[in-house]
C-alpha cells in the first residue's frame, strides 16, 4: 500500500487509529506496560479493521530503558511479527524525537531510517512550539524512508474556548496549510489536555476541512471529560480519523473508548464497520492482563474520574503528576497552590508555549524552582536553551527582563536567536558511536545512547552485562502480596468532588496524593495513602534518605564550603576536577531533576578539594556534592 493511502478522506465510513498499547497505558499507568502483554492483546487488534495502531514513541522509548529494563528496538520487531497486518504509527516529538531537546539532524535521520527499518509505518510529528521549521528535517526523513508523514497541531487554550490573541481559529488554520505544503500525508489535531471543547471542535474541523485537502485525525483525551462529546462533534464536522482506546484504559486522562462509539454510529452513514464482540473480547482480555499485573496502577478511591479542574487552570493531568513527584521529594507539597498559581505566569514569560512535551516539563519545572528558589534564581539548561531559541519560536515574544536574566553567561551568547534550530546544532551520531565502542556498535544501541546518554548508557551496561540490573521488584510490574487489612482500606478523608489523584514516586516508594481544589485557598493535600499499606493514611512523605556521603558527616571546610543538591536528582556531569581553582558563578555540577539539567555555581571563589559522586549517582536534597576550600 503506498503510504498514502493509509489514510483517506471520506465522507463516509469512519477511520479509527488504536492508541492503547501507547498512549493508553502512557496516560493511565506511567507507560509501565510490558512487551510480553502488548503481545497479548495485539494480535487480537490486528484482526479489527482499525487504520492503524499506535504502539511506540511518546514516553515509551524512555520508560522501557529507565526503568523496564527493555529494548524498545525489539519491541517494536516482536509486536510486527505478531500483528502484520495494520499499519503502525508512532508519536515523535520533530526535532526532539523521543527526548527532551531538541537533536543534530544527523541524530534524526538516523533514528527516523532505523525506526522506519525496523517497522514504524506512520509517524505522527508534532513539536511542541508548533514550529513548523522543527518538522523540515524529520519530514524529509520519513519520506526518504517511503513511510506516512501526519503532521500534527498541538491544540492550545489562553482562555475557556477557542480564541484570544493567541490560539485562534485563523492560527489553526494557517498552521494546517503550512504542514500541507510541506509535504504531510495527513494532518492531527492533538488535543493532549481535554481543552478542545464539543462546539469549538466543530468549528475547527469544519475550517480545516475547507483549508486543506488532507485527510484529518482528531486525538482528544478525555481528562476534562468532554472527550466523547467533542469527538462526536468532530464526526458530525467530517472528521476522517479518531483515536480510541479499549475501555479497561480509556477516560480518565486517557482517551474515549472505542466500544460506545460503535454503537452510537452503527447503521449511520458513518459507522465504523467493527464487530463490537470482537472489539469486547480484546478489552475483556485486556482488563485480565492489567488487573493480575498492573493492580498497583489503579487510582485510589475517587467518585469522580473526570478532572474539572483542568477546564480553569489548563493543566494537563500528566504534568501536574511531575510537579506533584518534584515537591514530594524536595519536602515541599504545602507548594503545590503557589506553583499551580505561578504556571500561568512563568508560561506566559516564556510566550505562551502549548503545554506538551517538552515543554510542559521545561515549564513546570521552572514555576517549581521559581516558588522554591525565587523567581528564575535557579534555571535549568533547558530553560536557557529554550530562551536561546533551540526550541524554536514560542507562539508570541517573551519577556524581555526574564529573557535578559536567564541567559546571562549563557554559552552560546546572551542574545536569543531566531535561526532554525537544526541549523546551530553540531553532529553528534559519529561521538555516540565513538563513546559506546567498547560496549557495542549496534545502530539500536548508538541510537539509544545518543538520545539519552546517562539513562541510556546504564541500560546498556545493563543489556551487555556488564552492570546487574535492579532487582527485579523495583522495576516489575508483578502484583504485590497485600496485608489483610478488612477495615483500613478505607481512607480516612474521603476525597472531596473537585479532587485529583494522583501517584506519586519518592525515589522507589509509590504514594496515593490526593488534591481537592478549593475556591478560596487553591488546591490543597487531602491525604496520603500508600498502596502497599493497605490505603491507610500517612504523613507526607519525607524527602529522600540520606545518601552514605552525608551519613559520613562531610563537611565544609574551614574557610570554605560544600555544594549540596538543591532537590533530589541524578548527577550528569562535573565541570571540575580535584586541585581546580573556581570563580564565583562558575558551574561546578551538573544534576538532573525530572529530566531537566541543572547546572550548579560555585558560590564564592575556592579550590575544589572532594568531589564525593560518580556520573549517574542518585542524590536526595541535601547531600554533599562538591568541597570547595577556601583560595589561596
Amino acid at each position: 500500500m503506498d503510504p498514502k493511502d493509509i489514510f483517506r478522506n471520506s465522507d463516509s465510513k469512519l477511520q479509527v487509529t488504536d492508541v492503547t498499547l501507547r498512549d493508553g497505558h502512557q496516560s493511565i499507568m506511567a507507560t509501565r506496560m510490558r512487551t510480553n502483554h502488548i503481545k497479548e492483546i495485539i494480535g487480537m487488534l490486528d484482526k479489527v479493521g482499525f487504520a492503524a495502531l499506535e504502539v511506540w514513541g511518546g514516553a515509551t522509548f524512555d520508560v522501557m530503558t529507565r526503568y523496564l529494563n527493555e529494548d524498545p528496538w525489539e519491541r517494536i520487531k516482536d509486536l510486527k511479527k505478531v500483528a502484520p497486518k495494520t499499519p503502525f504509527m508512532m508519536l515523535l516529538r520533530g526535532q526532539n524525537l523521543v527526548g527532551y531537546r531538541n537533536y543534530p539532524d544527523d541524530v534524526v535521520k538516523e533514528f527516523i531510517r532505523y525506526s522506519a527499518k525496523s517497522g514504524i509505518d506512520i509517524f505522527r510529528v508534532f513539536d511542541a512550539l508548533n514550529d513548523h521549521r522543527n518538522f523540515e528535517s524529520s519530514f524529509d526523513a520519513i519520506k526518504e524512508a517511503g513511510k506516512h508523514v501526519q503532521g500534527t497541531i498541538c491544540y492550545s487554550v489562553t482562555e475557556q474556548q477557542m480564541g484570544g490573541p493567541v490560539f485562534n481559529l485563523d492560527y489553526f488554520i494557517e498552521k494546517a496549510k503550512t504542514i500541507e505544503k510541506m509535504g504531510a500525508d495527513s494532518l492531527c489535531i492533538k488535543d493532549m489536555a481535554a481543552l478542545l471543547s464539543p462546539y469549538d471542535a466543530y468549528e475547527l474541523v469544519s475550517a480545516l476541512k475547507d483549508a486543506v485537502s488532507i485527510p484529518i485525525e482528531l486525538h482528544a483525551h478525555y481528562t476534562s471529560g468532554m472527550g466523547q462529546m467533542t469527538q462526536l462533534k468532530a464526526i458530525e464536522a467530517g472528521i476522517d480519523i479518531v483515536d480510541t482506546d479499549l475501555a479497561p484504559l480509556s477516560l480518565r486522562t486517557a482517551h474515549p473508548p472505542l466500544e460506545p462509539l460503535i454503537v452510537t454510529l452503527d447503521k449511520t452513514e458513518r459507522s465504523t464497520g467493527f464487530n463490537l464482540n470482537r472489539i469486547i473480547d480484546a478489552s475483556d482480555k485486556l482488563e485480565t492482563i492489567l488487573q493480575e499485573h498492573y493492580s498497583d496502577f489503579m487510582a485510589p478511591s475517587k467518585f469522580s474520574t473526570i478532572d474539572t479542574s483542568v477546564l480553569t487552570h489548563q493543566v494537563p493531568g500528566g504534568m501536574t503528576s511531575n510537579l506533584l513527584s518534584q515537591l514530594a521529594e524536595a519536602d515541599a507539597l504545602d507548594k503545590l497552590p503557589d506553583v499551580l498559581k505561578e504556571l500561568p505566569k512563568t508560561r506566559k514569560d516564556l510566550g505562551y508555549p502549548p503545554l506538551v512535551t517538552p515543554s510542559s516539563q521545561i515549564i513546570g519545572i521552572q514555576a517549581v524552582q521559581n516558588v522554591l528558589f525565587g523567581r528564575y534564581e535557579m534555571v535549568s539548561q533547558q530553560i536557557k536553551d529554550y530562551v536561546f531559541g533551540l526550541y524554536g519560536q514560542p507562539p508570541l515574544p517573551m519577556n524581555k527582563r526574564v529573557v535578559k536574566k536567564v541567559l546571562k553567561g549563557y554559552e552560546r551568547g546572551e542574545t536569543p536567536t531566531r535561526e532554525k534550530p537544526a541549523d546551530i546544532l553540531e553532529p553528534e551520531l559519529a561521538k555516540a558511536k565513538e563513546d559506546i565502542i567498547d560496549i557495542s556498535s549496534d545502530e539500536g544501541d548508538v541510537l539509544i545512547y545518543a538520545l539519552y546518554p546517562v539513562t541510556g548508557l546504564q541500560f546498556l551496561r545493563w543489556k551487555h552485562g556488564i552492570d546487574d540490573p535492579p532487582k527485579k521488584e523495583s522495576y516489575s510490574t508483578e502484583k504485590q502480596e497485600e496485608p489483610n487489612t478488612k477495615d483500613v482500606n478505607k481512607p480516612a478523608v474521603g476525597p472531596g468532588a473537585n479532587s485529583r489523584s494522583y501517584k506519586v514516586y519518592v525515589g522507589e516508594k509509590e504514594f496515593d496524593i490526593i488534591v481537592e481544589s478549593s475556591n478560596t485557598t487553591g488546591p490543597r493535600i487531602r491525604s496520603f495513602r500508600d498502596p502497599n499499606q493497605g490505603g491507610r493514611p500517612l504523613q507526607p512523605p519525607p524527602a529522600m534518605s540520606s545518601t552514605e556521603v552525608t551519613k559520613s558527616g562531610l563537611s565544609a571546610p574551614e574557610g570554605g564550603y560544600l555544594i549540596t543538591a538543591p532537590m533530589p536528582g541524578l548527577v550528569i556531569r562535573y565541570e571540575v576536577k580535584i586541585g581546580d581553582k573556581v570563580k564565583k558563578g562558575d558551574t561546578l555540577v551538573v544534576i538532573e531533576a525530572m529530566k531537566m539539567q541543572n547546572m550548579l555555581p560555585a558560590s564564592a571563589d575556592g579550590i575544589i578539594l572532594e568531589l564525593p559522586r560518580n556520573s549517574g549517582d542518585r542524590v536526595a536534597k541535601g547531600d554533599a556534592l562538591v568541597v570547595v576550600g577556601p583560595s589561596k
